[in-house]
């Protein structure tokens, strides 16, 4: 009885014995076998693990794309300037005159500009006279620019132009002074008044005849801001 009894036991520890290596080989088994997936639903992330793991309902394996909004640029807006400010600048160009025995006229006026301009180094602009003596008044306008900014003349009361002979041809001297009208970008709202003296020849001895000459024209005085 005795030898069955151990015989008996020692079946019975053999199968569990086996059975737990079974259950151990089984488990190891499974756990290989599973498997971790993403995934994804808007901005919602969820991972799902299983032997055959599948996303939920509304979600995807595919990750959304996200899109980059790109930030505004800067303002390239510019500021107006403060405060008064010198300028001084000599242009010299061109100026397209046009003159018969009762008037002149100034058709276009282009010149680059050197000094201390304030970035204002390009000078456009018309003008015109009806001279009744050797020096006489005159009336005209210009644009100085630079920069994307503009900055707005006109010849006041006090223009004159002067010829230095009776008769072409002869040199003409302007003097007088510039008011400033306007401007934009920083010389939005600029005010003031600049000094201007210059000079150009009439080559053409008959009247009425278009010619171009070459210009000089100075500029200087203080630009007032708001």
């Amino acid at each position: 009885m005795r030898t069955n009894g151990k015989s008996t036991l020692a079946k019975v520890l053999i199968v569990v014995m086996v059975f737990g290596v079974v259950v151990a080989n089984s488990t190891v088994a499974s756990a290989a076998t599973k498997k971790t997936i993403t995934c994804y639903k808007g901005k919602v992330v969820k991972k799902v693990t299983a032997v055959s793991p599948k996303c939920p309902s509304g979600y995807t394996t595919k990750k959304p794309i996200i899109k980059v909004i790109p930030k505004p640029a800067p303002s390239t807006s510019v500021k107006p300037t403060s405060g008064p400010v010198a300028f001084s600048g000599t242009y010299k160009g061109k100026i397209v005159i046009l003159w018969s025995d009762s008037d002149v006229r100034a058709t276009s006026v282009t010149a680059t500009g050197t000094g201390n301009n304030s970035g204002l180094d390009g000078l456009t602009g018309s003008g015109s006279a009806t001279p009744q003596n050797q020096c006489d008044g005159f009336d005209g306008s210009g644009i100085l620019s630079g920069g994307g900014n503009t900055l707005k003349v006109a010849w006041d009361s006090s223009a004159k132009a002067c010829a230095e002979e009776g008769a072409a041809p002869t040199t003409i001297n302007l003097t007088g002074n510039a008011t400033i009208t306007g401007g934009t970008g920083k010389f939005a709202g600029a005010t003031g008044t600049l000094k201007a003296t210059g000079s150009f020849a009439i080559k053409s001895k008959d009247a009425g005849f278009s010619e171009s000459t070459a210009l000089t024209l100075t500029l200087t005085g203080t630009i007032n801001f708001k």
